[in-house]
């Protein structure tokens, strides 16, 4: 059947019928030529060149371009056509979620397939920002194991109507310029004053978009109210809540259904339920935690272990439907910045009535698991259940307790539950899950919001044994689950791209450690037990992390690579996630449909990454605030630093004191011409001989910190490069 000839664009000016039938013959050559199947997107010359196009009919050429393209025909990127027809299979253009790295990147998630993500370098975002719906030209040619390239071809919907910006040039007495984090580092925005406005340098400012920008042109903006100014520290979480919108405010029908719960657990709502509080059992959680989701408990006999884990039971407060269900579904979980949370529930449940608090009872959902001496699970089983915790340790407290430095009458216990969580760890060990103990670095607040400290948390055994016990628990739940045929929000994380893997084997060799081309998970293991105590190992173990594909929430359970799970879910924070309401739910009440399921872990994942973000940026501007401090206390103070990563133009490091990345150009460097040697990943000076590789040692000094930009340069200290490696 023949095709129908693509019809002339109404746009047409008048023409003669001799022009007319050349405008036609060349729309349906044109067409055709960008319909077939080897065509590669050309420019308007190519295409002239190509098709061979007189010179006489240039001017109604550009009107056949115009026309295909104002009929969606074609589509136009970076000045070259491209096919949009119907023969063409849809995953050449496609529709999807945008979603930005703080670097500048992005990805797009395919709307409905299956198909892996869409990377965008930073070039080929095209102003389009985190959160747009995008259409993206697939780039067939440099498809990897880790998915395919593209470009954004069109911004389809904006997320967007309002940016927060920080005054980068006060301008004139009609308008300003700003620094907006979203549209990217690069870019500035112009904001149109209003008679009498004026705003100063530093002035964080909530704005509303009048006109999205181009290439060519800024994005325009007009303020909507002023947040203070950058220099403000006591702004900077309300900032970054407006800016990531993470809701803070919690309805008020939401807080009166939480005063209606009371204070204390109800005598009627013990009954029926299992009577555990007369068991051995406590919380173990930072010093600053105020809810205490889990309770653990473990008793020994000839056979094994009896483990305990008891869970807050938040669903017989939030119940489906209800004001608080509603709310938590809207946040999906809680938000942690340093000094501050913004919790999912209100506080008289997460702080409260659902907090696992010494003393008193609270109504739990416990999770039995009986294992032999090689840790084997002989037997589970979940029950509804009452505790009474009977203390409220800290990591500190149980450590000193097991270090014999604090007296305790539970010291008998803990000293079982390590003997368990060494078996437990033994059988993930053997399954391949990879361990990281990644010290933490908790950066202190004073009242003012300004930071006061650091302090470097260890992952310590305390840490470790609360963590076994959980994930037992979240396995438990997901098994349990899986085999009723229930639809779960299953935590789901899957296998690393070969690519991936041959990248940080890559990286090892340069800090001097040989890895396979493909390193297996036991190859992981016994990588990080041998670097342990370098200075570097926390920045190769956040590499690894890197590296890996991000775990999300699916109702498809694909497994869990990280922890070499076939079932797991997440079930043991239910007063700051969402998810683990849902599994309570489902293990004593009739279950969801998947489509519920899939809304549900979509929305999930989803806040679960702008949290990050959120945390990330307030963190990452507190520890510049204390460089500020530290560097003001003393103008020449050296800080220690790591290389991590050598380019040809410079070098990358992290500050060891405050686990913060910084970057020196070659131009920084000692006074040498530096050449890159690729195959050692290394540079070196031609005169001098100097080389730098990643894991040599820097000692650094502050230049500038930009609390606008939230950057920092540096420079090296005067005796730094006496210490240099000289090549061999």
């Amino acid at each position: 059947m023949a095709k129908k000839r693509p019809k002339a664009s109404t746009d047409t000016p008048p023409v003669s019928a001799r022009q007319k039938a050349v405008f036609d013959n060349l729309l349906k050559v044109t067409y055709e030529f960008i319909k077939g199947k080897h065509y590669k997107p050309q420019s308007k010359e190519s295409l002239i060149d190509k098709l061979r196009i007189h010179s006489d009919h240039f001017a109604i050429f550009d009107h056949v371009l115009k026309s295909l393209h104002t009929e969606g025909k074609v589509a136009v990127a970076e000045q070259k056509y491209l096919s949009k027809s119907e023969d063409k299979p849809a995953q050449d253009i496609v529709k999807g979620l945008l979603r930005v790295h703080p670097r500048g990147f992005g990805f797009v998630v395919i709307e409905g397939s299956d198909e892996p993500d869409i990377f965008i370098p930073k070039p080929y975002i095209n102003n389009a920002i985190d959160g747009d719906i995008v259409e993206v030209l697939i780039n067939r040619e440099t498809v990897s194991e880790k998915g395919p390239d593209g470009q954004v071809l069109h911004i389809i919907q904006r997320k967007r109507t309002h940016l927060i910006g920080t005054v980068t040039n006060a301008g004139g007495h009609d308008k300003a310029w700003v620094y907006a984090a979203l549209l990217g580092s690069s870019s500035e925005a112009e904001v149109l004053l209003e008679k009498g406005q004026k705003v100063h340098y530093g002035d964080r400012l909530l704005l509303e978009v009048i006109e999205w920008g181009t290439k060519a042109k800024p994005t325009r903006l007009k303020i909507a109210s002023v947040l203070g100014n950058v220099k403000d520290a006591s702004q900077d979480i309300a900032v970054a809540l407006l800016e990531h919108e993470i809701r803070n405010v919690f309805p008020e029908e939401a807080l009166q259904e939480a005063k209606r719960h009371g204070t204390k657990v109800a005598l009627k709502d013990i009954k029926n339920r299992e009577d555990l509080r007369d068991v051995e059992c406590f919380t173990i959680d930072p010093d600053t935690a105020k809810d205490y989701d889990d309770a653990i408990s473990v008793q020994k006999d000839k056979n094994g272990y009896t483990i305990g884990i008891h869970i807050a039971d938040v669903s017989h407060y939030v119940r489906a439907g209800s004001s608080l269900d509603k709310e938590a579904r809207l946040r999906c979980n809680s938000t942690y910045f340093p000094g501050k949370c913004v919790p999912m529930l209100p506080s008289e449940l997460s702080d409260n009535l659902c907090s696992l608090k010494e003393g008193v009872n609270r109504l739990t959902v416990s999770v039995f698991v009986t294992i032999d001496h090689t840790g084997a699970i002989r037997s589970s089983r979940i029950s509804k259940t009452v505790i009474k915790s009977q203390k409220r340790f800290t990591y500190k407290l149980a450590k000193k307790v097991l270090d014999g430095s604090l007296k305790s009458k539970h010291k008998s216990t803990l000293e079982d539950m390590v003997k368990v969580c060494g078996l437990l760890k033994q059988k993930r060990k053997l399954r391949g899950s990879v361990e990281l103990y990644m010290p933490e670095l908790v950066v202190t607040i004073g009242p003012d919001g300004m930071p006061t400290g650091t302090e470097v948390v260890a992952y310590d055994i305390t840490h470790q044994m609360v963590e076994e016990f959980m994930l037992l628990a979240n396995e438990i739940v997901a098994t349990t689950l899986s085999k009723a045929g229930k639809e779960l929000t299953y935590r789901v994380h899957e296998e690393p791209a070969k690519e991936s893997l041959r990248e940080f084997a890559a990286l090892g060799e340069a800090f001097g450690y040989k890895l396979p081309p493909e390193p297996s998970p036991h190859d992981i293991q016994k990588f990080f037990v041998s670097i342990e105590g370098e200075p570097f190992a926390q920045y190769l173990a956040t590499c690894y992390i890197r590296s890996m594909r991000l775990a999300c929430y699916s109702a498809d359970n694909i497994g869990h690579y990280g922890l070499s799970l076939k079932h797991y879910c997440h079930f043991t924070s239910p007063i700051r996630r969402y998810v683990d309401i849902i599994a309570h739910r489902l293990l004593f009440e009739p279950g969801y449909d998947k489509k519920t399921v899939e809304l549900i872990c979509s929305d999930a994942s989803e806040k679960e990454r702008l949290s990050a973000k959120a945390e990330h940026s307030v963190l990452a501007l507190k520890k510049l605030r204390l460089l500020k401090e530290l560097s003001k206390e003393h103008k020449w103070r050296q800080f220690k630093a790591i290389v991590t990563r050598v380019k040809p133009f410079g070098i990358y490091f992290d500050v060891l004191e405050l686990m913060l990345e910084g970057y020196l150009h070659v131009s920084e460097l000692e006074n040498d011409y530096f050449t890159y040697d690729e195959r050692a990943g290394t540079l070196v000076g031609r005169h001098h001989q100097y080389i730098y590789r990643a894991g040599d040692t820097l000692t650094v000094m502050v230049k500038n910190i930009d609390f606008v930009l939230q950057s920092a340069t540096w420079y090296l200290a005067p005796a730094a490069s006496s210490k240099k490696k000289k090549k061999k």
